[in-house]
């Protein structure tokens, strides 16, 4: 019977596979399945994964033809898992030793319909733990609905990496991915988590390495895919409660500020087409929510948000000038 299932999409990874393979080689039992999904990839990826069928016990690999996005090849690997427990690993990241047996450990321990953790942030040689912001005590298990408020500090929802964390498989369709949605699949995907599933914990694990700033990631890709934000966050609000609406308008409005302060990565026609969006988008929410919502971010994001939308109303007076929810 297969305890875990370990779920790796990746498209042409050639620079960082063969890492990630041999971390998950330093994490393998017999109980443990790895599947990963090459994307396709038109690179070296699929011979490289090959190299590892005789070095990594329970590791199979989904190929597609043609590339059809992270959420989806997320999706497929999901579809052919057959673990108690599911977990997730980009292709250019890497486990520490002994990091999938301590989760399944905290898991079964637990028994939550599932586990967050901490990571570790990657630039170059340098090394930042980033924890999963809960306020609550850690290895306790709490409602999963009770992480996503309050609306003015970062919360569960705001750490939406699918790969700090295990889930059980028999949440079925709550661990599928938006597969329209070809960037920030993640978001929609943390806010229905957390608003259907029972319970939940965080854990202090820290064993998965992130590279951030990766060249070709969507983080630094600056094509049209960047619209599906907008697209992401449509599934957010859609058939939210009027209790969580506060939140979600301010994790908007963060992203979005967020984006529009990179916005020299895209053309100056999809820029154009990015800010009509999210004019045509900000429009739609509570003018006051959106007012609040700016008023704690920087003075210069809170322009780029008031030339979108002029006709908001002044800021109430808050000066917390930080941007609690822009992405790390």
């Amino acid at each position: 019977m297969i305890t875990l299932s370990v779920v790796v999409p990746v498209r042409d990874g050639e620079r960082y596979i063969a890492d990630a393979l041999a971390s998950l080689r330093r994490n393998a039992r017999r109980d443990f399945e790895f599947i990963v999904v090459d994307d396709g990839s038109e690179d070296a990826t699929g011979d490289i994964v090959e190299d590892f069928f005789l070095d990594l016990p329970g590791l199979s690999v989904l190929r597609n033809r043609a590339p059809v996005g992270l959420a989806d090849a997320r999706n497929a690997g999901l579809s052919a898992a057959s673990g108690r427990y599911v977990t997730f690993m980009d292709g250019d990241d890497w486990l520490a030793p002994g990091h999938l047996t301590r989760l399944v450990e905290a898991a079964e321990g637990l028994g939550c319909d599932f586990v967050r953790t901490d990571h570790v942030q990657v630039e170059g040689r340098k090394r930042v733990v980033h924890r999963a912001p809960l306020a609550a005590p850690r290895g306790t298990v709490l409602d999963a609905r009770g992480a996503i408020m309050p609306a003015g500090v970062r919360t569960m929802v705001d750490y939406p990496y699918a790969w700090a964390g295990i889930y059980r498989r028999s949440l079925g369709d709550l661990l599928h991915f938006p597969g329209s949605l070809h960037t920030a699949e993640d978001r929609p995907w943390i806010w229905r988590l957390h608003r259907e599933a029972a319970t939940f914990a965080v854990v202090s694990l820290a064993g998965v390495f992130y590279r951030r700033l990766v060249s070709g990631s969507l983080t630094q890709v600056g094509d049209e895919r960047q619209l599906h934000f907008f697209d992401a966050f449509e599934l957010v609000f859609k058939d939210l409660e009027p209790e969580f609406l506060p939140k979600a308008v301010r994790n908007f409005c963060a992203l979005l500020a967020h984006h529009l302060d990179l916005g020299d990565r895209l053309t100056p026609e999809l820029r154009a087409r990015f800010e009509e969006r999210g004019a045509e988008m900000v429009g739609r929410l509570p003018p006051d929510l959106v007012a609040e919502s700016v008023a704690r971010m920087s003075c210069e994001r809170e322009a780029l948000l008031r030339a979108l939308a002029p006709g908001l109303p002044p800021s109430p007076h808050i000066r917390v000038r930080r941007d609690r929810e822009e992405p790390q």
